[in-house]
């Protein structure tokens, strides 16, 4: 039976490698993104049909349009993995930048929340589904000087289990995956293409990478039908917590 997974931020990192893993366990794949070029590069590299949807998560009418126009054979969504979100600097709340605090609560939170509204109705007329949010272990636990972040992704574990809450009706699981250190762009991002510092973050241990992340989205979407793992937090052997890491 064909199966179609929607993936958001899928142009560079976990989404990235989310979309090699699930496309090798056969499904056919939604890739969301900014990038056009990268995603036809990753297009390219995938043993599944996919189609590209090109729209910024934190602008409500363009997802809106995207998904209204997705040809009817691409709209059964069975899985909707929340991926697309960004970090953007690193400053204490009384010296952050607003148009960074903006940056990230538009495509942390509401990005989340207009790709869900798009998606989730046919999943429940269906009764079936699952939306895998990606969350972080700054959700969870908070760290000097990630105030704006740490809030954005506090507001992801809550919505998931709201999300969870409000779908439980209609069979519809609701996961999220919290990582810890994952080198990938995120750190160039948030430090806004200071390679040095963003590189710094990832010496003296061995972080995670975004395939590792992937492992897990795949053994979560591939779970059996009664199973949902609801909260997974991930970490590198090295880290301990948000703050306590393991340097050699």
């Amino acid at each position: 039976m064909k199966k179609i997974a929607c993936i958001t931020g899928a142009s560079s990192g976990i989404g990235w490698a989310t979309a090699k893993a699930l496309s090798k366990e056969g499904f056919q794949l939604i890739l969301c993104g900014r990038r056009l070029d990268r995603l036809e590069a990753l297009q390219a590299e995938l043993s599944t049909d996919s189609y590209l949807l090109i729209f910024d998560v934190g602008d409500a009418s363009a997802v809106k349009s995207a998904f209204e126009k997705l040809p009817a054979e691409w709209r059964p969504i069975d899985v909707l993995i929340n991926n697309a979100g960004n970090a953007h600097g690193m400053s204490p709340i009384q010296s952050g930048d607003e148009a960074d605090w903006d940056a990230m609560m538009n495509s942390n939170v509401n990005g989340l929340l207009y790709v869900s509204q798009a998606v989730i109705p046919g999943m429940i007329e269906r009764k079936s589904g699952h939306i895998l949010n990606l969350s972080s272990i700054a959700g969870k636990q908070i760290y000097p000087n990630g105030n704006v972040y740490c809030a954005s992704k506090a507001a992801v574990e809550a919505l998931t289990q709201g999300m969870r809450l409000d779908l439980n009706p209609f069979y519809i699981k609701v996961s999220s995956v919290a990582p810890g250190a994952v080198n990938t762009e995120f750190s160039a991002v948030r430090f806004k293409g200071d390679m040095d510092r963003a590189n710094a973050v990832y010496q003296g241990f061995t972080p995670l990478v975004a395939e590792d992340v992937a492992e897990v989205i795949r053994y979560m979407v591939m779970a059996p039908a009664h199973v949902n793992l609801a909260d997974v937090l991930l970490l590198p052997t090295a880290q301990a917590s948000a703050g306590l890491v393991k340097r050699d």
